[in-house]
């Protein structure tokens, strides 16, 4: 069992297959319930290591007895508390969610539908062909081509023209197993269509780092009770 942030963390396809927010009433488990059980039962071994089969099973059930009779006894403040914060997010969210349902007009089949067809796009979505890898691979090398000319001209003439060499030899091997008989001019039309691509791939990877560097942070400011209070926002850009 993992928690409802780990799918952030991973990627959006897992996300959607298996967040709590979209498994309700299916019957899967949520939480992290045995994680924190085992967590807590790791002190027992510094005691236990060196002790007799029969002390270390006593000392074992001892250790879970009393961690049921402390959890029972704190269970009903856990429901209360959590059951009145459930209450007072549904009542806010509900009162977003009518705002921005009419404002777009949307109604609840949409959001299924859109669930749904977000799914089904990633399920889809498949890597690129090695053709394309190369192709945008060799606008890279053509983009470094200039870069390294244009240093050329500049004070570092030495490390310019080292790098202008490995770049025309890279470019030209490229171009042997693409089968590119004449270089794709900067501009034209196969150089623009595979830059955008490129661009893309670059944005993309920033995204998904962006995105878990920020859930990392997350949970450290929950690790440290921050979360839900004034100082979140401004740690997290710190």
């Amino acid at each position: 069992m993992v928690g409802a942030f780990h799918g952030h963390a991973h990627n959006r396809k897992c996300q959607l297959c298996w967040h709590p927010m979209y498994i309700m009433g299916t019957g899967h488990s949520k939480g992290e319930g045995c994680e924190h059980i085992f967590s807590s039962s790791n002190d027992l071994a510094r005691g236990t290591q060196h002790a007799s089969p029969f002390h270390r099973h006593q000392a074992i059930e001892e250790h879970f007895a009393f961690w049921d009779a402390d959890k029972y006894a704190a269970l009903s403040n856990f429901l209360r508390n959590h059951y009145r914060e459930a209450l007072t997010t549904i009542h806010m969210l509900e009162t977003e969610l009518a705002t921005v349902k009419s404002t777009l007009n949307l109604t609840d089949t949409d959001f299924l539908i859109f669930h749904a067809a977000e799914k089904s796009f990633l399920e889809q979505l498949q890597e690129p062909p090695v053709q394309d890898h190369l192709k945008i691979r060799y606008v890279e090398v053509l983009n470094e081509h200039i870069h390294a000319t244009l240093l050329q001209t500049r004070k570092c003439v030495d490390t310019a023209y080292v790098r202008l060499q490995n770049a025309e030899g890279l470019a030209a091997h490229m171009e042997l197993q693409l089968g590119i008989e004449k270089r794709w001019e900067i501009g034209g039309p196969d150089y623009n269509c595979f830059k955008e691509e490129a661009s893309l791939c670059s944005y993309r990877t920033a995204l998904d780092e962006l995105e878990r560097l920020v859930v990392m942070r997350l949970f450290e400011l929950s690790k440290l009770s921050l979360s839900g209070t004034g100082f979140v926002s401004f740690a997290l850009y710190c």
